[in-house]
Protein backbone atom coordinates (compact mmCIF):
# COMPACT_ATOMS: atom_id res chain seq x y z
CA UNK A 1 0.00 0.00 0.00
CA UNK A 2 1.51 3.31 -1.05
CA UNK A 3 1.17 6.51 0.99
CA UNK A 4 0.00 9.76 -0.57
CA UNK A 5 2.63 12.26 -1.66
CA UNK A 6 1.54 14.96 0.80
CA UNK A 7 1.88 12.49 3.68
CA UNK A 8 5.37 11.55 2.52
CA UNK A 9 6.45 15.20 2.43
CA UNK A 10 4.92 15.87 5.85
CA UNK A 11 6.64 12.80 7.34
CA UNK A 12 9.96 13.97 5.92
CA UNK A 13 9.52 17.44 7.42
CA UNK A 14 8.58 15.96 10.78
CA UNK A 15 11.65 13.71 10.67
CA UNK A 16 14.02 16.58 9.92
CA UNK A 17 12.47 18.67 12.70
CA UNK A 18 12.88 15.82 15.17
CA UNK A 19 16.53 15.37 14.17
CA UNK A 20 17.20 19.09 14.65
CA UNK A 21 15.58 19.03 18.09
CA UNK A 22 17.62 16.03 19.15
CA UNK A 23 20.85 17.64 17.89
CA UNK A 24 20.00 20.88 19.74
CA UNK A 25 19.29 19.00 22.95
CA UNK A 26 22.58 17.10 22.67
CA UNK A 27 24.49 20.33 22.04
CA UNK A 28 22.80 22.08 24.97
CA UNK A 29 23.71 19.23 27.26
CA UNK A 30 27.41 20.00 26.80
CA UNK A 31 28.66 22.85 29.02
CA UNK A 32 29.56 26.02 27.16
CA UNK A 33 32.86 27.66 28.12
CA UNK A 34 32.50 31.23 29.47
CA UNK A 35 35.42 33.67 29.69
CA UNK A 36 36.40 34.73 33.19
CA UNK A 37 37.41 38.25 34.22
CA UNK A 38 39.38 38.91 37.37
CA UNK A 39 39.76 42.43 38.79
CA UNK A 40 41.95 42.84 41.81
CA UNK A 41 44.19 45.23 43.66
CA UNK A 42 47.78 44.15 43.85
CA UNK A 43 50.72 45.36 45.84
CA UNK A 44 53.08 47.81 44.19
CA UNK A 45 56.73 46.86 44.48
CA UNK A 46 58.07 50.24 43.36
CA UNK A 47 56.91 53.81 44.06
CA UNK A 48 57.03 54.47 40.32
CA UNK A 49 54.15 52.00 39.79
CA UNK A 50 51.86 54.10 41.98
CA UNK A 51 53.04 57.34 40.34
CA UNK A 52 52.28 56.03 36.85
CA UNK A 53 48.79 54.95 37.92
CA UNK A 54 48.06 58.35 39.42
CA UNK A 55 49.32 60.06 36.27
CA UNK A 56 46.97 57.94 34.13
CA UNK A 57 43.99 58.93 36.30
CA UNK A 58 45.00 62.59 36.13
CA UNK A 59 45.37 62.38 32.35
CA UNK A 60 41.88 60.90 31.98
CA UNK A 61 40.48 63.62 34.22
CA UNK A 62 42.15 66.36 32.19
CA UNK A 63 40.86 64.84 28.95
CA UNK A 64 37.30 64.86 30.31
CA UNK A 65 37.68 68.51 31.34
CA UNK A 66 39.31 69.55 28.05
CA UNK A 67 36.09 70.95 26.46
CA UNK A 68 35.44 73.07 29.54
CA UNK A 69 39.03 74.35 29.57
CA UNK A 70 38.74 75.17 25.87
CA UNK A 71 35.65 77.26 26.54
CA UNK A 72 36.82 78.93 29.74
CA UNK A 73 40.39 79.91 28.90
CA UNK A 74 40.25 80.77 25.20
CA UNK A 75 38.45 83.10 22.82
CA UNK A 76 35.68 80.56 22.17
CA UNK A 77 33.09 82.22 24.42
CA UNK A 78 33.19 85.62 22.75
CA UNK A 79 33.08 84.21 19.23
CA UNK A 80 30.21 81.79 19.87
CA UNK A 81 28.07 84.42 21.62
CA UNK A 82 28.62 87.03 18.90
CA UNK A 83 27.74 84.59 16.12
CA UNK A 84 24.58 83.61 18.00
CA UNK A 85 23.63 87.30 18.29
CA UNK A 86 24.23 87.72 14.57
CA UNK A 87 21.89 84.88 13.68
CA UNK A 88 19.19 86.20 15.99
CA UNK A 89 19.53 89.75 14.66
CA UNK A 90 19.16 88.60 11.07
CA UNK A 91 15.99 86.71 11.98
CA UNK A 92 16.98 83.40 10.39
CA UNK A 93 15.75 80.55 12.54
CA UNK A 94 18.42 77.92 11.87
CA UNK A 95 20.78 79.41 9.30
CA UNK A 96 23.58 79.00 10.06
CA UNK A 97 22.88 75.97 12.23
CA UNK A 98 24.32 75.38 15.68
CA UNK A 99 26.85 72.90 14.28
CA UNK A 100 28.20 75.49 11.87
CA UNK A 101 28.41 78.18 14.56
CA UNK A 102 30.25 75.85 16.96
CA UNK A 103 32.61 74.60 14.23
CA UNK A 104 33.39 78.12 13.03
CA UNK A 105 33.96 79.26 16.62
CA UNK A 106 36.33 76.36 17.24
CA UNK A 107 38.45 76.98 14.15
CA UNK A 108 38.59 80.72 14.83
CA UNK A 109 39.66 79.86 18.38
CA UNK A 110 42.45 77.66 17.02
CA UNK A 111 43.53 80.50 14.73
CA UNK A 112 43.58 83.09 17.52
CA UNK A 113 45.17 80.85 20.14
CA UNK A 114 47.89 79.41 17.88
CA UNK A 115 50.62 81.86 19.09
CA UNK A 116 49.81 80.99 22.71
CA UNK A 117 49.91 77.25 22.07
CA UNK A 118 53.14 77.58 20.07
CA UNK A 119 54.74 79.33 23.02
CA UNK A 120 53.54 76.55 25.36
CA UNK A 121 55.01 73.96 23.00
CA UNK A 122 58.33 75.80 22.81
CA UNK A 123 58.77 76.73 26.47
CA UNK A 124 57.08 73.83 28.25
CA UNK A 125 56.34 70.73 26.19
CA UNK A 126 59.51 70.38 24.16
CA UNK A 127 61.89 70.87 27.14
CA UNK A 128 59.80 68.42 29.19
CA UNK A 129 59.80 65.92 26.31
CA UNK A 130 63.59 66.21 26.11
CA UNK A 131 63.75 65.65 29.91
CA UNK A 132 65.37 69.03 30.45
CA UNK A 133 62.79 70.16 33.02
CA UNK A 134 60.50 68.38 35.46
CA UNK A 135 56.76 67.95 35.11
CA UNK A 136 56.06 70.64 37.71
CA UNK A 137 58.25 73.14 35.87
CA UNK A 138 56.55 72.26 32.59
CA UNK A 139 53.12 72.94 34.13
CA UNK A 140 54.26 76.31 35.47
CA UNK A 141 55.67 77.32 32.11
CA UNK A 142 52.54 76.13 30.26
CA UNK A 143 50.21 78.20 32.44
CA UNK A 144 52.09 81.48 31.98
CA UNK A 145 51.12 82.17 28.31
CA UNK A 146 47.48 81.33 29.06
CA UNK A 147 47.48 83.64 32.08
CA UNK A 148 49.01 86.42 29.98
CA UNK A 149 46.32 86.01 27.32
CA UNK A 150 43.47 86.00 29.84
CA UNK A 151 44.82 89.01 31.74
CA UNK A 152 45.13 90.99 28.50
CA UNK A 153 41.40 90.47 27.83
CA UNK A 154 40.12 90.84 31.43
CA UNK A 155 38.82 94.10 32.85
CA UNK A 156 40.33 95.30 36.10
CA UNK A 157 36.85 95.74 37.57
CA UNK A 158 35.96 92.07 36.99
CA UNK A 159 39.32 90.96 38.32
CA UNK A 160 38.91 93.09 41.45
CA UNK A 161 35.43 91.63 41.98
CA UNK A 162 36.70 88.07 42.26
CA UNK A 163 39.71 89.11 44.31
CA UNK A 164 37.31 90.68 46.82
CA UNK A 165 34.98 87.67 46.76
CA UNK A 166 37.85 85.28 47.44
CA UNK A 167 39.02 87.57 50.30
CA UNK A 168 42.59 87.64 49.07
CA UNK A 169 45.11 90.24 50.03
CA UNK A 170 45.56 93.09 47.60
CA UNK A 171 47.90 91.67 44.93
CA UNK A 172 51.04 93.64 44.20
CA UNK A 173 51.19 92.44 40.58
CA UNK A 174 49.60 89.95 38.21
CA UNK A 175 51.82 87.12 39.46
CA UNK A 176 50.14 87.24 42.86
CA UNK A 177 46.66 86.56 41.41
CA UNK A 178 45.70 82.85 41.42
CA UNK A 179 44.73 81.28 38.12
CA UNK A 180 41.38 80.12 39.53
CA UNK A 181 40.57 83.77 40.21
CA UNK A 182 41.56 84.91 36.73
CA UNK A 183 39.40 82.36 34.87
CA UNK A 184 35.92 83.51 36.07
CA UNK A 185 36.93 87.16 35.72
CA UNK A 186 38.07 86.45 32.18
CA UNK A 187 34.78 84.74 31.32
CA UNK A 188 32.69 87.63 32.65
CA UNK A 189 34.79 90.10 30.65
CA UNK A 190 34.35 87.97 27.54
CA UNK A 191 30.58 87.90 27.98
CA UNK A 192 30.46 91.66 28.46
CA UNK A 193 32.53 92.28 25.33
CA UNK A 194 30.41 89.81 23.34
CA UNK A 195 27.19 91.55 24.39
CA UNK A 196 28.63 94.93 23.40
CA UNK A 197 29.51 93.62 19.94
CA UNK A 198 26.08 91.97 19.70
CA UNK A 199 24.38 95.30 20.45
CA UNK A 200 26.30 96.99 17.63
CA UNK A 201 25.32 94.16 15.27
CA UNK A 202 21.64 94.56 16.15
CA UNK A 203 21.43 98.27 15.24
CA UNK A 204 21.40 98.08 11.39
CA UNK A 205 18.98 95.14 11.40
CA UNK A 206 16.60 96.96 13.76
CA UNK A 207 16.66 99.96 11.41
CA UNK A 208 15.67 97.73 8.49
CA UNK A 209 12.81 96.22 10.54
CA UNK A 210 11.54 99.66 11.53
CA UNK A 211 11.62 100.97 7.96
CA UNK A 212 9.79 97.93 6.59
CA UNK A 213 7.19 98.08 9.38
CA UNK A 214 6.58 101.81 8.73
CA UNK A 215 6.17 101.26 4.99
CA UNK A 216 3.72 98.41 5.51
CA UNK A 217 1.64 100.47 7.95
CA UNK A 218 1.54 103.43 5.59
CA UNK A 219 0.33 101.12 2.81
CA UNK A 220 -2.37 99.69 5.08
CA UNK A 221 -0.89 96.21 5.01
CA UNK A 222 -1.00 95.73 8.76
CA UNK A 223 -1.95 92.05 8.56
CA UNK A 224 1.26 91.17 6.72
CA UNK A 225 4.10 90.24 9.15
CA UNK A 226 6.99 92.70 8.67
CA UNK A 227 9.50 89.89 9.25
CA UNK A 228 8.52 88.21 5.98
CA UNK A 229 9.41 91.37 4.05
CA UNK A 230 12.40 92.56 6.08
CA UNK A 231 14.25 89.21 6.12
CA UNK A 232 15.23 89.25 2.40
CA UNK A 233 16.35 92.88 2.72
CA UNK A 234 18.47 92.09 5.78
CA UNK A 235 20.11 89.17 4.01
CA UNK A 236 20.73 91.35 0.95
CA UNK A 237 22.18 94.16 3.07
CA UNK A 238 24.41 91.76 5.00
CA UNK A 239 25.69 90.22 1.76
CA UNK A 240 26.32 93.54 -0.02
CA UNK A 241 28.43 94.96 2.82
CA UNK A 242 30.39 91.67 3.15
CA UNK A 243 28.99 91.11 6.62
CA UNK A 244 30.81 87.87 7.34
CA UNK A 245 34.15 89.45 6.58
CA UNK A 246 33.39 92.46 8.76
CA UNK A 247 32.13 90.42 11.72
CA UNK A 248 34.88 87.80 11.64
CA UNK A 249 37.57 90.41 11.03
CA UNK A 250 36.34 92.52 13.92
CA UNK A 251 36.22 89.50 16.21
CA UNK A 252 39.77 88.43 15.41
CA UNK A 253 41.13 91.97 15.71
CA UNK A 254 39.40 92.45 19.07
CA UNK A 255 41.89 89.98 20.57
CA UNK A 256 44.88 91.90 19.30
Amino acid sequence: MTMPKYLTKRTTVFGLTALLLVAGAAASAEPLPFPSLNIGVGTATKPNDVAVTIQIFLLLTIMSLAPGLLIMTTSFTRIAVVLSFLRTAMGTQAAPSNQIIISLSMFLTFFIMTPVWQQINKDAYQPWKAQQISQEQAMERAVKPVRTFMLSQTREKDLALFVDISKLQRPRNAEDIPTLTIIPAFMISELRTAFQIGFLIYIPFIVVDMVVASVLMSMGMMMLPPVMISLPFKILLFTLVDGWGLVIGSLVKSFG
